[in-house]
This record gives structure tokens, sequence and C-alpha cells, in this order.
């Protein structure tokens, strides 16, 4: 039988001698190639010429081959377990094929030779990319471009290339001047700026070569790091600036930065920019002959550009700016002194001051430019005395009179000065001590550079014309006119005959009110060197040592002296220069541009109060002193502030807290105006003994209009001159009343009072004895007192005078009953007034009245004491301006008086009870 099988199973099993596969991952089909097919020669012949098996050699490899045809030999490799080429991306193997053997039994099988078998595993891309860092962060310097400033790296888990290999990096976030290469390099596209953006966050996302991206993108925080600036650091560009509030540190935190450079000096300059405040700076808006006075200027200056008003009406037609009565002259405009204003002759000693503000001459040939000018009326074209700008010089013409001087005198004045035509204000004062004249600008002396000689002028009787702003031609013209017109602004031009400045009182006369200042000087460190120009608005700082600069340039602060300074932004400038050791480049140090927030002040309210109504006997008006008009008046000054506490809800807000403050402050002119008709010189006048103005910053003008007290002083002392104002008049017999009316006002009509209004009747002596008992009738109701008198005195008084007529004998039972009650009464009065009398004197301090208007006839039956002073002095003098109402009214019988009367008579009967108002009814 063996024999036999072996005839029959003659050949073994042919397959190929190598395969080649792929297998997908997660799959179990493997194709091979080429296919997996066994031969053998034995067939047809059943078994000998079939395959059966195929058998892999390999430990735990995790494929089988299975037989699908038997009889063609064909047969499939396939996966047993899912295949993961994350594990192993490929495997080899040897593989043979057995035949089936000889009979059903299998035996004598035949295998073919061996063959290898090569499968690779075919990836799939199911990881997404990961980046090795959670975060990534970079610093860089601004103002720099880099190439790469940091590299960010992803990987991916699949084993092939295709995926497993990163293709690509993008930034996510928008707008961002970043970019990113395919190697993960990020770079900046433009030069980055520390004071743009400190910092930028990045998110960047990877992807594979399959464009599977990253499932997180990763951040990448890059740091901008300031590139060393030398500068001032740590400073506010805004300072605010409360009024009042003294002097304020400007840079109480300052300090340079230097990067290291070798720094030998520094010289700094703080510069306070205020020339568009007002007339260059904030100045007292006093008038000039006000401030001039508190400068304690010589007394008579003249001021030729004052504000418009009745008496000085030829200032109404120029272009004004009011509230700093500041006038400006477009080349169009000049005004008219009115003779008188000015004496003819100044004498050889005399001062103009002005503010002036000019610009260069417009057009080629520049012409003469009048501030000035005195110059014949008609006929001719003499100039006596003038001042005017030409080509940017100042010139100062003053021909004499041929009776003063006969020979060839300095007539021509000429200053050359860059100031007169820069464009800003500047204070000058011409003070003249013939031959000699003498310019001061801003309170710097400057002698001329050129004086011209000329004759004197010839006498004539031609009257003069005094101008501002342009010169009157009188003659050689058809009809005289302006010519030479100025262009520019002017203010507080005055003329003062007979006297010349001082240095002190013209420094003092523009001196601002605001300016640079150094808290604590005496600790401004060693090696520091300062210097203040003269307004102190520029200062200068020098030093070697820049921790003592620093400090110094903490010290420097701003103050406004004003109690109601100009509100608004006054600009800063610090420019600073370094020196080096032996550095031929030196750092530079950007200038530093702030500014000082001026806030408002609280506007002040001005209240005068006192006596408004009064009657005297016409004999005390036509007195020596005659009658003093306010004895009482009170001016007082209150501000309201609101108040912000913190605790405040939004709903609050309408209702914040309100508080009045009484507050002082100086005042510049009080009027007594005259109401109704002028005064009439030849009967009457107001009058002010001179010496109650001595010690004090006052002056006063009188007129048929009114008395005018000016200068800057206190409340007080303005109060103290009014009240001895004296109202005289020697013809009272037409006159039975005036009326005058006051008026303050601080800083020359910017905060004005109220108006208080004053009556004063004139009692004559026709109706004397009439106003006797009238005074008498009304006053005494003021002063009732609830006095204890025995109720059987009052009803004696009535009995007393009732007559009884039925017999003689009751007659003269009645009247010894009289004699004696009166007798006993006498008595009880005598007694009663000693005590009186002693409580009177206690009073007399408590509350003087003037009487002196009023007659009284004490009734002998009664004695009223005053009563006590209980309310404040101001109800106090209602209670007198009342009783003197009351007075008036009987004698012209005016219903508003009587209304008052009544109105007293209610109030009376409340303060005095139940006794007072019985007595009222008797009387």
């Amino acid at each position: 039988g063996f024999l036999f099988s072996l005839l029959v199973n003659k050949h073994k099993p042919w397959i190929e001698t190598s395969y080649h596969g792929i297998i997908t991952e997660n799959n179990d089909t493997v194709i091979l190639d080429p296919p997996l097919v066994a031969l053998d020669k034995d067939a047809p012949v059943p078994f000998a010429g079939e395959i059966c098996a195929f058998k892999i050699h390999g430990q735990e490899m995790p494929f089988e081959a299975v037989v699908l045809n038997k009889t063609s030999g064909e047969g499939r490799l396939r996966a047993k377990s899912p295949i993961d080429c994350e594990l192993q991306k490929e495997y080899t193997f040897i593989i043979q094929a057995y035949d089936c053997g000889s009979g059903p039994g299998g035996t004598n099988w035949k295998k073919s030779h061996k063959a290898v078998v090569h499968i690779q595993v075919k990836d799939v891309n199911e990881f997404s990319p990961a980046f090795k860092e959670s975060v990534y962060k970079a610093t860089v310097t601004e103002g720099k471009i880099y190439d790469s400033i940091l590299q960010v790296e992803a990987t991916d888990e699949d084993c092939s290339p295709q995926y497993s290999q990163i293709c690509n990096y993008e930034i996510v976030t928008a707008d961002v001047p970043f970019a990113i290469d395919r190697n993960g390099n990020i770079r900046n596209t433009e030069k980055l700026s520390y004071d743009k953006q400190h910092q930028y966050e990045i998110m960047v996302t990877a992807f594979d070569c399959g464009q599977k991206h990253a499932t997180e993108d990763v951040l990448v925080r890059v740091n901008v790091k300031p590139v060393c600036k030398p500068g001032w650091q740590d400073w506010n560009k805004r300072i605010e600036y409360k009024p009042g509030s003294g002097s304020i540190p400007l840079f109480p935190s300052i300090h340079l930065e230097t990067c290291d450079g070798p720094v030998s000096s520094i010289h700094t300059t703080i510069e306070l920019q205020t020339n568009y405040i007002g007339k260059g700076c904030d100045r007292e808006t006093y008038s000039e002959k006000s401030l001039q006075k508190l400068c304690g200027a010589s007394s008579g200056a003249i001021d030729l550009l004052p504000s418009p008003s009745t008496t000085t009406n030829w200032t109404a037609g120029l272009l004004m700016d009011n509230n700093d009565i500041i006038f400006k002259f477009d080349g169009k405009q000049g005004a008219k002194i009115p003779d008188g204003i000015v004496p003819k002759n100044l004498t050889d000693q005399f001062t103009i001051t002005l503010w002036m503000k000019h610009g260069p001459s417009p057009g080629l040939r520049a012409e003469k430019e009048t501030i000035l000018c005195n110059s014949d009326k008609t006929e001719m074209n003499r100039h006596h005395y003038a001042l005017y700008v030409h080509n940017c010089r100042l010139v100062f013409l003053l021909r004499k009179d041929f009776d003063q001087a006969d020979t060839f005198r300095p007539a021509e004045f000429h200053w050359k000065l860059d100031q007169i035509c820069d464009k800003e204000w500047h204070y000058y004062v011409v003070n003249v001590e013939f031959p000699v004249v003498t310019l001061y600008m801003d309170g710097t002396t400057y002698e001329p550079y050129l004086v011209t000689n000329d004759w004197p002028i010839h006498p004539s009787h031609i009257a003069m014309q005094l101008t501002v702003g342009a010169c009157w031609q009188g003659g050689e013209v058809t009809k005289p006119r302006f010519a030479q017109y100025f262009h520019g602004s002017l203010a507080s031009l005055t003329i003062r005959p007979g006297k010349i400045e001082s240095q002190k009182v013209i420094s003092c006369l523009q001196a601002c009110k605001e300016g640079l200042d150094i808290n604590s000087l005496e600790s401004l460190g060693q090696g520091i060197k300062y210097h203040f120009n003269p307004s102190q608005s520029v200062l200068v700082m020098e030093g070697d040592d820049i921790e003592n600069i620093n400090q110094a340039l903490r010290k420097v602060s701003y103050i406004n002296s004003r109690q109601f300074p100009t509100a608004g932004i006054r600009r800063l400038k610090v420019s600073s220069k370094v020196q080096c050791f032996g550095e031929d480049v030196c750092i530079s140090i950007p200038d530093i541009d702030a500014y000082v927030m001026v806030f408002q002040a609280n506007e002040p309210k001005i209240t005068i109060t006192g006596m408004d109504h009064f009657a005297r006997p016409a004999a005390q008006f036509e007195g020596e002193r005659g009658v003093i008009l306010l004895p009482d008046i009170r001016i007082v000054s209150t501000v309201t502030k609101m108040e912000h506490p913190l605790d405040f809800k939004e709903h609050d807000r309408a209702e914040k807290p309100v508080i009045v403050e009484e507050m002082l402050h100086n005042l510049d002119f009080c009027d007594v105006l005259v109401m109704g008709a002028e005064l009439d010189p030849e009967q009457e006048c107001l009058e002010l003994d001179h010496v109650e103005l001595q010690g004090k910053h006052l002056d006063a003008t009188n007129s048929t209009a009114g008395y005018s007290i000016y200068g800057v002083d206190s409340m007080f002392n303005y109060e103290q001159v009014l009240r001895q104002i004296r109202y005289r008049n020697w013809a009272t017999a037409a006159t039975f009343d005036r009326k005058f009316r006051v008026k303050c006002s601080e800083l020359n009509g910017r905060y004005t009072s109220n108006e208080f209004n004053l009556e004063v009747n004139i009692l004559h002596s026709s109706n004397s004895n009439f106003m006797d008992h009238v005074n008498h009738m009304i006053v005494q109701p003021q002063f009732l007192q609830s006095v204890q008198h025995p109720e059987g005195s009052v009803s004696a008084v009535h009995s007393s005078v009732v007559p009884s007529v039925a017999t003689i004998v009751i007659i003269i039972c009645v009247s010894i009953l009289v004699f004696v009650i009166t007798l006993g009464i006498y008595r009880i009065r005598t007694a009663h007034q000693h005590s009186a009398a002693d409580h009177e004197g206690s009073k007399d301090n408590e509350m003087d009245w003037d009487d002196s208007a009023l007659t009284i006839t004490v009734n002998p039956m009664e004695k009223y004491e005053k009563p006590h002073q209980t309310t404040e002095e101001s109800e106090e003098e209602d209670i007198e301006d009342e009783e003197e109402d009351t007075t008036s009214a009987e004698s012209d019988e005016s219903e508003e008086d009587e209304e008052e009367e009544e109105e007293e008579e209610e109030v009376i009967v409340q303060k005095g009870g139940k006794q007072n108002a019985t007595r009222q009814a008797q009387l």
C-alpha cells in the first residue's frame, strides 16, 4: 500500500518563492502579490493533486492562511486579530503549502518549499497632531524685526510618514503682527512698540500631511520689552489746580532714566506758557487807578482808556474785551480825550504807563502807529507830544513850547526792542524827567538808542487835541481827521503829570499773580544752580547729580495767588540737555509737554445791608457836619458750595446739600449814587473827611452825581469809610427827601453787589409840633415792655377826666379827690422812675437807638422801658428803620408806610403778650 501511495502522490506542491502583502490597520484582509495559489503536478488525481493546507512558520504571527479551493489551490491570508500599525509596521514570515496526501486519511502528504511572506501594515490617519508644550513664551525688544522669535513643535502618533509628519503650522488669532513657517518658527511682521502693547497672546495650530489639524491650539505669549529710552518718567500730563490751593507740585514723582549713559551734568528748563491768559499771564484785573493805589503809586494818574460809562464815554466806540478792559485797534479807530481830562502842562516830570500787544506792521512802507498823541485841533498839524510805534521801534516825541525853552533840545527818543513786534503783552512805562526819558519794559530799564534834537514850538493860541489809537490831523488837510492809526491791543493807558514812578511801583504794577515756585528752597540739595526769569514763568536748573536733579524737579510747583483766578489751561514745557563724560554722542532727553488746569473759583455774592430809610429834622441837615447817611452799613460776601458726599446713591444726586459760607475778599470800588435829580452844588453836597482814607488803599472822588470810593481794600475798610459819608443841605426849604443808591464791586465789576437803596426824609419845623406828637405815638409801642403798674392808677387816670355837673358839693368833693389821687400817683411815679432809671442804665449798652430825629414827649402818667435786645444786629436795624418809616408815614400819609406800621403792631402783640396788647389799645 505504501508503494501504491508513492506511486499515486509523486509530486510535492509548488508555490512562489516570495510574497509581498499589504494590510490596512484595523482590517483583517491581506492583499498579496502575487496571489496565494499552490499547484501540484499530481492533479487531477484526487487527494494527491489537491491542496489541503497552508502553514505559517513564525512565533505567534497574528495571521492565518486558509485554502479557498483545494482543486485550484487558491488560498487567502488574513489577520487573526486587529493589526495596529503603531505597534508594528511590518511582518515577515515563512509559508508552506501541503497537499492532501494519497487518500482520504491524508497520509503521505507532501509540502512545498518555504516561501517568504513580507507584509506591510497600511496606516490610517487616526491621530491628530499634538504640541509638545502647553504654553510657549518668548520676550522680544521693541523696535526690532526678528527672523525667528521662537519655534513651536507638534508631533503625530500615526505610524506612517504621511500621517505622522507635520506638514504645516498656522496662526489662528486674527490681526496680529506675527507669521509662522512650516517648521513652526514664529517671527514678527512689523516693529513692535511697548507703548502700544506690552504683551501679545496668539493661538497656533498644526496640520499633519493628511491635513488633520491639532485638536487643541497652543497659546504663544510674546512679551514686548521696552527698549531703554532716556527721558523723564512717572509724570502726569494734566495737573489740576483749585483756586486757593497755594503752591502745588507739578511733578511729585518724576525721575530721569539715562539708560546707564555716562552723564556728567544736566541742564533743565521749565517753562510755564501763559501768554494767552489775560495780558500775558494771570494778573489782577482791577482798574489801573485801583492797582496804582494798591502798589503805592503816587496819586493823580489819569486813565485814558477807562471802561465806557456816562462820565467816561470817549472809549464807547472802541472794540473792547470786557473781561480784562483790553481795547483792540484795527487801524480804523481813534478816541478823542475830552478837554479838561489831562492838564495842558504836564510839567518836566510825568509818567506814561500802558500795556501793549503789537505785531509787525503790515505793508512795505510802515507808517507811524500812534498810541497817544497831543496835536493841534485846527489850522496846523503840530505834534506837541506823542508816543508811537514805527518799524518795530518805540518813539516818544516831546516838543517844548518856545516860552519854556529857546534852544535846540532833545525831542525824539527811540527804543529798538524785539518785544515791540512779538505779538505778546508787555508793560511799558515812559518816565520823563526832561531832558532824560527812561523806558521800563516788563520792569527792566532801557535807555534810548537814539535821541534827536529839535527846536521848541512857537507859541500860538490854537487848542490842542489829545487822542488815543490815532493822531488828530487838524491842519494841512481839507477836513480835520484821524491819521497814523494803531494796529494792536492796548490796555491800562495812564498819564500822571508832575510825578515819575519808582522801579518798585513799576514792578508791582506788572507783577504776575501766577508762576513757578520751588517748595522749600533750603532742601534743594548741594550742587543745584537755579534761576527764575522776572515773571517767574521760566525756571532753569543745573546740576551734575541725577538724583539731586530728580529731587529738585519734584519740588517745582505752580502757584496762583489770585482769589478768583482766570480759569483754563496753562501749558508746561520741560526741556533738558545732558552732557556726558568725554562722549561725542550723548543721550537726548525728549521734552515734557504737560498742562495745568486751573478751575473756576466759586462766585461770591456780595450783599449790602443796613438802615434803608430814616428822617431827621432839617436843622441837622443844615448843621456844619450834616447827617451821616450809612451809619450801620454792612457788606457781606457769601459763596455757595455743593457738597459731594461719598455715600450718595444715583437717585440722590439731585438733592446734594448746599453750603453757604461767608468769605472775605477785597473790593475795588463802592459808589454812593444820587437817585433822581443830581445834587445842587449851591445848596447841598456829600462830604467825607479825607482823614478817613488815611492808612487805607482807598481814594475817593466826589461829584454832583454821587461819591465814589475806589481802591483795592477789605470789605471792613470800605464799611468804615462808607459809614462816615455825610449829606449836607443848607437850604432845605424846598427839599423833603433824597434817595441814594449804594453799589460795590470786586475785580472791576466782575462781581457786583446788590443795589442798596436808601431814602432820607427832611422834617421841616413848620410841622415839628405835630411831628413830636406823631413820633411819640408811633414810636412808643415799639419799645413797650410788660412793666407792672397798679391797675388802680390806670382807672384813676380815666376817672380823673370824667367831670360831673350834679351839684357844687359833688364838684368840690371830686376836685379834692382828684388832688389827693394826683398827689399819690406823683409820689408812686417818682419812686418808680428811680428804679426804672437804674434798670435803663443797664440797657444802654445793649441798644443805642438814634432818637435825634424824634422829639418824644413823655406822658407823665406812664413810663416805658426799652426792650431787651433779643434779636440780631440786622433785626435791630430793621426795627429802627421801620420806626423811622412810620415817622415819615404820618407826615406824608403814604399808604405803604401805614401798612408797615400795622405789620409792626402785629409783631409787637406777639412779642409783648397780652399786657402790651391792652396798653396799645389804650394808646
